[in-house]
Parts: C-alpha cells; sequence; structure tokens
C-alpha cells in the first residue's frame, strides 16, 4: 500500500517537473480537502458510466489550483450567451483560463449593453408617446381657442389677399398663436397703427388691462391693477430711466401707491371676511371703512383674547381697531378711534394726528425720537401685538421686528415693511432707518424665490417684486413662468413705453442684469431680447404679428448701431422667407407692390436694404437678388446675379434644375432692365449679358448644333480663332472680371471640342466644297483646305490660351493640346 503511494509521489513530482520545464500546461496545486472532493466526484461518475470522463479530470486537476470549482463554472458558462449582432467568439479550449477569463468580461460587458440598449428603447419610446401626448393637447388646445372666436376679430386688420387661398393659408398659421397672445397682439396693433399715424396714441395701459377683462382671470386683472397703482407715478421727462427710478420724489411715490393698492385690496379680503359672517358682524348700512373695522374685530378679535389691553372703542378692544383702520388705509378711523377710547392713551394720539398731516407720513425727528423712547420703556414688553405694532408703524420702531403675531400674511408683512421704509433725501443718517433699497435687497436677494415659494405661487412672489418697484425681476421671474409669460412681456412694453423700464445698453446682455455699483439693487431688463424670444414663438406662422412687435424696438440698436427693427425683419424674412407678403414685390412693369412693413415707414427702401445686405452676408445671394431687386439696386443685383451665374454657366442645360432656374431669373431681369433702361456699372453690367450670351452659346453646344455654337462664339469675340486676333483677345482678356475669367477654361476646352468634332466630320466625308467657316464667306475652298483652316483655327486657340495671363487647372493645357495633335 505504501508503494502504491510512493508510486503516485514520484509520478506526480515528475508531473510537476514537466510542467516546470516549460510544458503549456500551467502549475497545479491542491490542498488535501479539495483532493478528496475531486475524487468523490470522479469516484461517483465512473460508479454511474463505469468509464472516467477525462476531461473533467483534466479541468479539476487544473482550475483546483485556483480554487476554482468545476461544476459551478460548467453551470456558469451554461448561462453565458453573447449577442447576435456582433461578431461569435472563437471556441477556447476548456484549459485557457486566460480566454475563459477574457470571454466571461466580455460577455459581462455584452450583458450591460443589451441592458442599456433595452432600456434606451423603453425610454425613446415613453418619451416619444409623452411627445404625442403633448402636442395633441396643444393641438386640442390650438382648435378650441380658433373656436372662441377672438381670431376672426384678428382677421379684420389682416390686409385683403389676391386669392381665397391665400386668406386660408393666413388663418391655418395662426395656429402659432393661443387666444391670450392673440387678444394682446389685437392691442399692439391699434397701438401701432396710432403711433404710425404720428397721432396721440392710445392708453397701452388701458388696452392691456382690457385684454384682462376679457379674459375674466381674477389673477391677471391683479397684475394689471398693480401696474397702473405703480405706473401712477410723477417722472421728469428729461431725466434719464435710472435718474427717475432712483429719485427720493419717485421712491415716495412707488411707496405710496404700493401702500394704497395693498390697502384697498385688504378692505376688499374684509368684506368678503364679513359676508361670511354677517349675522356676527352686524355690519348695518353706515358706509366708510370705521364700521366695516368694527364689524370685522366682532368676529376676528372677540372680547377677552389673551394679550389685548384693557382699553376698548365701543366695546372693542381699541390697539386691534387702530392698527386694521390704519391696515385699511383710514388714518381718520385710527384717530376716532384714540378719540373714542375708554382710557387716555397718551402722546400717541397727537403722534398720528403728526404722521397723518405730513407730506410723506413720517414723524418729525424729535416726535420720532419721543414715541421710539416710549416704545423702548414700556411698549416693547406690552402683551398686546397690536399696541407693539402701531407704534413701529408710526415711530419707525425696531424695523427688524416682522410682528408674526398680527401681519401673520405676506401682504401684511409687505405692508408693514413699505409703512417703515424711510424716504428722507438725508437717508441713512441713522442705522435703524430702513430704504426702499435696502428693503428691496432684502426681499430679492436675502430671501428670494425659495423664501416665497415661487414656484407653486408665482402670483405672490410678483407681487412681492413688483410692489418693491422691483419691476426688472419680476417681470423677468413672471417671463420664466410658460402661462404667464405673454403678460410678462405686455408688462415690459407698458413700462417701457411709460419710462420707467430699466434696460441695459448693450442688447447682447442677459435678460437681468444688475447696474455696476453694488449699494443700489436696481436690475436691468434686456427689453429687446425679451420681445424678441416673444416673437420668435409664432413668427413663422404669425408674421404679420411678429412684425407688430418688432415694431416696438425701432427706437433701439445693435452693437454696430444698426437699427433693430430692421435687424428683426431681417431675420423674419429669412426665417419665414416671406419676402413679397413682408416686404412687398416688383411687378412686370417694374413698379412695386407694396408689403406689410410699408404702412410702418415712410421710407422703406433702407429697411430693404438692411434686410438685403444682412440676407447677402449670410450667403442667401438668390434670396439677396429679390431683395436688392426690391430696393431698386441695379448694381447689386447684377453684381450678386454674376456670382450665381458664373459657375453654372458650363454646367449642362437641366429641368428644374439650379442652372435653369437662374437663368431664367437672370433673363426675366435683363428683359425687364432693358424696358426700364436699368443698369449698373459698365463692368459689371457688361459681365452680366456676357454670361447670359455663354449660357445661349452652351445651351447650343449641348445641344450638339456646332456650326451654330461656332458662330456664336465667333460673335462673342471672347476667345482667339485667328493668328491676328489673338493679341487683341489677350488684351481683351485682362479686362473682364473673374467671373467671365473662371469660365474661359470651359469654353476654350467647348471650342477645341467644336474644332475637333467639325474636323473629324469633314475628314471623313468625301471631297466636296464647303460654304460655310471660310475666312471668306461665299468662297469654294477644297476639303483639305477647310481641313488646314480647321487646324489654323486650333492652333490659334492654342497659342491664345497660353499667352492668357491666368492659371487654369493643369488639364486643360493638356487637354487642348491633345485635341490639336488629333487635328494634325
Amino acid at each position: 500500500m505504501m508503494e502504491g503511494f510512493d508510486d503516485l509521489l514520484q509520478q506526480a513530482e515528475q508531473l510537476t517537473a514537466d510542467v516546470d520545464s516549460g510544458s503549456d500546461l500551467p502549475r497545479v496545486e491542491r490542498n488535501i480537502h479539495q483532493i478528496v472532493e475531486a475524487g468523490q466526484r470522479l469516484w461517483s461518475k465512473t460508479a454511474q458510466t463505469g468509464q472516467p470522463d477525462t476531461a473533467n479530470v483534466k479541468a479539476s486537476i487544473l482550475l483546483g489550483t485556483k480554487g476554482l470549482d468545476v461544476p459551478k463554472v460548467s453551470q456558469r458558462l451554461e448561462t453565458l450567451s453573447a449577442t447576435r449582432t456582433l461578431e461569435p467568439l472563437e471556441p477556447i479550449a476548456d484549459t485557457d483560463i486566460q480566454s475563459f477569463l477574457r470571454n466571461e468580461r466580455e460577455n459581462a460587458l455584452l450583458a450591460v449593453i443589451e441592458e442599456t440598449k433595452r432600456n434606451t428603447f423603453r425610454q425613446a419610446e415613453k418619451h416619444f408617446w409623452d411627445s404625442m401626448q403633448s402636442e395633441w393637447e396643444s393641438e386640442k388646445q390650438r382648435l378650441l381657442n380658433a373656436l372662441i372666436g377672438s381670431g376672426q376679430a384678428l382677421l379684420d386688420y389682416a390686409p385683403e389677399r389676391d386669392s381665397a387661398v391665400g386668406d386660408s393659408i393666413v388663418m391655418s398659421s395662426r395656429s402659432g398663436m393661443d387666444h391670450v397672445q392673440m387678444a394682446y397682439s389685437r392691442q399692439m396693433y391699434l397701438f401701432n397703427e396710432r403711433v404710425v399715424q404720428r397721432g396721440l396714441p392710445p392708453d397701452l395701459l388701458e388696452l392691456c388691462t382690457s385684454v384682462a377683462q376679457q379674459l375674466d382671470d381674477k389673477y391677471i386683472l391683479d397684475i394689471w391693477d398693480m401696474v397702473r397703482h405703480m405706473t401712477s407715478v410723477p417722472l421728469v421727462s428729461t431725466s434719464t430711466v435710472p435718474e427717475n427710478r432712483t429719485s427720493p420724489d419717485v421712491q415716495t411715490a412707488f411707496v405710496n401707491q404700493a401702500l394704497r393698492y395693498l390697502e384697498k385690496n385688504y378692505c376688499q379680503y374684509l368684506l368678503g371676511y364679513i359676508s361670511e359672517s354677517q349675522h356676527q358682524a352686524r355690519l348695518g348700512g353706515i358706509p366708510g371703512i370705521y364700521p366695516l373695522v368694527q364689524a370685522f374685530l366682532r368676529i376676528k378679535v372677540p372680547q377677552g383674547m389673551p394679550g389685548l389691553e384693557d382699553a376698548e372703542v365701543h366695546g372693542l378692544p381699541l390697539w386691534p381697531m387702530v392698527y386694521y383702520c390704519m391696515r385699511c388705509g383710514d388714518l381718520e378711523g385710527a384717530l376716532q378711534a384714540f378719540n373714542n377710547a375708554s382710557q387716555d392713551v397718551g402722546e400717541i394720539r397727537d403722534f398720528l394726528q403728526e404722521y397723518m398731516h405730513s407730506d410723506q407720513n413720517r414723524l418729525s425727528p424729535a416726535s420720532e425720537t419721543k414715541i421710539k423712547l416710549q416704545y423702548r420703556r414700556a411698549v416693547r414688553h406690552s402683551p398686546d401685538p397690536y399696541k407693539r405694532i402701531v407704534f413701529c408703524i408710526l415711530g419707525n420702531c425696531d424695523p427688524s421686528d416682522s410682528h408674526s403675531e398680527v401681519a401673520d400674511k405676506t401682504d401684511d408683512y409687505l405692508w408693514l415693511k413699505l409703512s417703515q421704509v424711510c424716504l428722507d433725501r438725508d437717508l441713512g443718517a441713522t442705522p435703524d432707518q430702513t430704504s426702499l433699497a435696502d428693503l428691496q435687497r432684502q426681499l430679492y436677494q436675502d430671501y428670494g424665490e425659495v423664501h416665497f415659494n415661487a414656484q407653486q405661487n408665482p402670483m405672490l412672489y410678483f407681487k412681492v417684486l413688483f410692489m418693491s418697484a422691483q419691476f426688472e425681476p419680476a417681470i423677468e421671474f413672471l417671463w420664466r413662468m410658460e402661462t404667464l409669460s405673454s403678460h410678462a412681456v405686455h408688462i415690459a412694453i407698458v413700462l417701457y413705453e411709460m419710462g420707467l423700464l430699466n434696460v441695459p445698453t448693450s442688447i447682447a446682455a442677459q435678460m437681468l442684469t444688475k447696474v455696476s455699483t453694488d449699494d443700489e439693487p436696481l436690475r436691468r431688463l434686456n427689453y429687446a431680447r425679451l420681445v424678441s424670444l416673444y416673437a420668435a414663438k409664432f413668427q413663422t406662422t404669425d408674421p404679420r404679428e411678429a412684425l407688430q412687435y418688432f415694431y416696438l424696438l425701432r427706437k433701439l440698436t445693435d452693437s454696430k448701431g444698426e437699427n433693430l427693427f430692421a435687424k428683426c425683419i431681417s431675420e423674419l424674412v429669412t426665417e419665414t422667407r416671406e419676402f413679397e407678403m413682408l416686404l412687398g414685390q416688383v411687378k412686370e412693369d417694374g413698379s412695386r407692390q407694396p408689403g406689410a412693413i410699408d404702412k410702418f415707414q415712410d421710407n422703406t427702401q433702407r429697411i430693404i436694404e438692411t434686410v438685403a445686405k444682412d440676407t447677402e452676408n449670410k450667403g442667401l445671394f438668390e434670396d439677396a437678388v429679390k431683395l436688392y431687386d426690391l430696393a431698386e439696386n441695379s448694381e447689386k443685383v447684377l453684381e450678386l446675379m454674376n456670382k450665381l451665374l458664373s459657375p453654372l454657366v458650363a454646367s449642362p442645360p437641366t429641368m428644374h434644375s439650379n442652372r435653369d432656374r437662374l437663368h431664367n431669373l437672370a433673363i426675366s431681369i435683363a428683359q425687364r432692365y432693358t424696358k426700364q433702361c436699368l443698369s449698373g456699372t459698365r463692368t459689371t453690367t457688361d459681365t452680366f449679358y456676357l454670361l447670359l450670351d455663354l449660357f445661349t452659346f452652351f445651351d447650343i453646344y449641348y445641344a450638339k448644333d456646332i456650326d451654330r455654337a461656332l458662330t456664336t462664339i465667333e460673335k462673342l469675340k471672347l476667345v482667339a480663332l485667328t493668328p491676328e486676333s489673338v493679341d487683341d483677345r489677350v488684351a481683351g482678356f485682362k479686362q473682364y472680371k473673374d467671373e467671365i475669367r473662371r469660365s474661359m477654361p470651359d469654353v476654350l476646352i467647348a471650342t477645341m471640342n467644336i474644332l475637333y468634332t467639325k474636323y473629324k466630320t469633314n475628314r471623313n466625308k468625301p471631297s466636296y466644297s464647303p460654304r460655310s467657316m471660310t475666312p471668306q464667306r461665299g468662297m469654294d475652298v477644297g476639303k483639305d483646305s477647310y481641313l488646314e483652316y480647321l487646324r489654323r483655327q486650333a492652333k490659334s486657340l492654342i497659342t491664345f490660351a497660353g499667352m492668357l495671363p491666368y492659371r487654369m487647372p493643369g488639364d486643360i493645357n493638356a487637354r487642348l493640346v491633345q485635341l490639336e495633335v488629333l487635328m494634325n
């Protein structure tokens, strides 16, 4: 038994030596446990089949050194599969560990790729159906908007078309605008119409407010009510917008108007609140804010409320009565409450009288010092929140306190802070004063959109910014709300026309930019970009309506000093390609039919030339030709036509090709200019007509009318066909423009082909006396003489080509010489 193990040990050592000596098999090392398990598996297989699986035995020996379990590896291999879309992997040997691992890695990568592909297709399909759903919803909305009836009203002011088909196209194109945009567009048309007629323009604010009334949307009506209040301020016409916006008088007016708006809205809130509990309120029929506040307090602040002081008026708490009268803007009512109080209120009644009769609702410095001292000594720690807030409003005490017990709504907080704004000219004399700039900075920068939950409640955040005279950030925020963007644009238009919108000096600036000084929170709104982006939403389907908005930019210029209205028209024409509708068209008699822009300016030639220049700079030469033709700039028309015709001269004529289209256009221009005696410079005009003659020559040449083609090229006197004319033709070539010079190689080849064709045709015919193409027409010459004459023409052509001061393609001279050699 021992000898058997010794033999096995010797054989194993011999096998190890063979492996170390350079065999292809890797070295195998197994522990006792692995050997026992492998032996049991082999024995079980041998007992079942009677014949051991030598492959499995070898694999177990080979892979056991790395601690791999062969049965588990086999099961794993069966689950691996390469994708069919890739090249199949080469089969690997059972003992190739490196290939096995590489195959396992590649299959893992393929599995990831396959899973990614499935996810991508699934997401693409989801996005596709989402897009289809969105488009269908938009289409349904468009159809509903078309049935409202406002679209028909807009058609009333559209110029009549020449046919009913044109009208149907105009009606279908209005799908690019919803009913809100259509309603505003109508008002812009009415406003521009009066401006163009140089009459007194209508009230643009009133026009836009009428749109809100048509929409019958409370929130939109509130927006325009805010605009009406905040724009009712005195301005100095000679001052710039920043100067007006930062002047103390205008800022005082802004604050007062904002307070009046908030107070008016609060009165409406009290009426609505009381109407729900009329029995408890016992309002009665007495008009005025004072009885309204009394009725409100019977519901809102009942007697015995904790923290309120004992002073009463008409059986109601005094300080709430005073605060709500002030909150509604009724200072007389607040004074009346003090007069009817059950207890003496001290100097606060005198302070209120002084506050009422001051210009800016501010106490004198002496009175303000007294009330602040009284506040710090006794009132600050009073349990009555209404008393504390009344003192803070009258004496501008503790401006950092938000009084959340009373001012629990954003409107109340905004009214409180606006009431404490100090607008004296010596602003900043004391550290406890709050300027309008400080309040603006706090609301926009310190709090911002997140604090006011602007995305869920955009109207509230807009109110906060607009009521604090931050028009530019308010409009920019509203513009980012898709459903409110139309209103934002027209608010900006109204403010710009009133001289209240602060715009940047460069139209290339961002939508909202800050002024250079850090102390001033005033922002600048890129009005030009705002209007342009808005009009771009529907300019392809509604170019006439877009034109109304572009006219609003007529006072602005770009960085090059060019009028922005003309630049926008240029982009509109390029985008829509509505040349005739927007700019007009040239009739057959040469007169110009007016376009949509004619009603905006008396001199439209400059605008059309600007559009033509922009179109030319973009490389759209064919469109530029039509535009320069509209502008009656014949020199540019012929110059651009030369550029367009030159590359196509030698092209074979084909129906409906670029060559055919441009050739017809050139012929129509030539016929019209001839009738009207129009032309450009002599060189440009001669080049244009010579190119047309070359078109005729190549048309005849490709029609294989050889004799006529040769006669045509002789008449043009462009190439030399006799030795005597070589010098003259070379001298004449120097006078030609590049458009003709670039065509010369094709002309030479075509002429030489004509001569070679005539030579080959006449050489194979029997001797006869042709009567054409002789030095002296009408003289009969023999066959040999005629062939010699053709060879002289070819030689003259070669000489002419060699003397041209123009670098022609390298193969041209070779081809000419080859044809000339074939003729000899």
